[in-house]
């Protein structure tokens, strides 16, 4: 059964290296991994004249799937924004886990990246109704500490932790 979480934070936290990691560790335990990015701005696909560019700028398909011996990339034209669990219903049926990034506003299970260099506190709200959803906040900061799991990139064995917290607190996918 596929599971879900997401990684949030404030820009320039180091979502994207939290996610990056914590797919090459599940990776190394023989799963199968998906990810999700959101963007909050409109993609730019591909570069200019490119046959793919072509496909998807001057023919307006609703759909483009390019495909090369070692990729394949497919992009839909949608009116509407998908969230992570329909995306990785579509997508990501057959996966062991799959890790969104971004999403801060979907009721998923949550790894927060705090950094103190980037912001004055976390996106963590105690008193917030949805404050049951994190997992875990991760953090370069020493004396942070909150009623969740706090975790620090300075601890060893942060990732085989989370790893294990993310695979018992993920979202199970209902087909």
């Amino acid at each position: 059964m596929t599971r879900i979480v997401s990684v949030i934070g404030h820009k320039n936290a180091g979502k994207t290296t939290l996610v990056a990691a914590l797919a090459h560790e599940f990776k190394r335990q023989k799963k199968r991994v998906g990810t999700i990015k959101h963007a909050s701005h409109p993609l730019d696909v591909d570069r200019p004249g490119t046959d793919s560019w072509r496909h998807w700028h001057e023919g307006r398909a609703d759909g483009v799937v390019v495909a090369s011996p070692d990729l394949r990339v497919a992009f839909e034209r949608r009116a509407d924004e998908a969230g992570p669990e329909e995306l990785a219903r579509r997508y990501f049926s057959d996966m062991d886990i799959v890790i969104a990034e971004g999403f801060k506003k979907a009721s998923l299970p949550k790894i927060e990246v705090f950094r103190r260099a980037v912001a004055p506190a976390p996106l963590f709200d105690p008193h917030a109704e949805n404050a049951d959803e994190w997992i875990a906040i991760m953090t370069d900061d020493p004396r942070y500490d909150a009623p969740c799991r706090v975790l620090r990139f300075s601890d060893t064995m942060w990732l085989t932790l989370l790893t294990v917290l993310v695979m018992e607190q993920a979202r199970q996918l209902a087909p």
